[in-house]
């Protein structure tokens, strides 16, 4: 009887482990493609702007958060915000987006007063 108990707990307690394993699977799985879907085109003026952002206090919080902020833009090809020379280099299309937007996107992250653009650079690429 003993042993029955022991067996029975045993099996259901790893069939729960090997239920929740699998869902916990596939959720990871969904919310990584989700997360990587983003409309990916050949730009068709594209162009590259460069740019001082002060405040930033932190490579891992401000940089990263401020990338990822401008590489989600409708147009944007990528974007890459170096924490330390405080420059963000962005590639993005001209017919989608204008320089104006970027600023913006950037001056109005966090409580909209901590990031300032400054020293805009664009060039034509091609």
């Amino acid at each position: 009887m003993n042993v029955y108990k022991l067996v029975s707990a045993l099996i259901i307690s790893t069939l729960f482990t090997i239920g929740c394993k699998d869902k916990t699977t596939q959720t990871i799985g969904i919310k990584q493609f989700e997360s990587s879907k983003k409309e990916v085109s050949v730009a068709v003026k594209p162009q590259t702007a460069s740019f001082i952002i002060d405040g930033m206090v932190c490579p891992d919080g401000c940089a990263k958060t401020l990338e990822k902020k401008l590489s989600e833009m409708r147009g944007v090809q990528n974007a890459k915000v170096d924490f330390e020379k405080k420059l963000a280099t962005v590639n993005f299309d001209l017919d989608k987006l204008q320089t104006a937007d970027l600023v913006k996107a950037v001056e109005s992250t966090g409580d909209g007063k901590t990031y300032k653009v400054s020293n805009l650079k664009t060039n034509t690429k091609g």
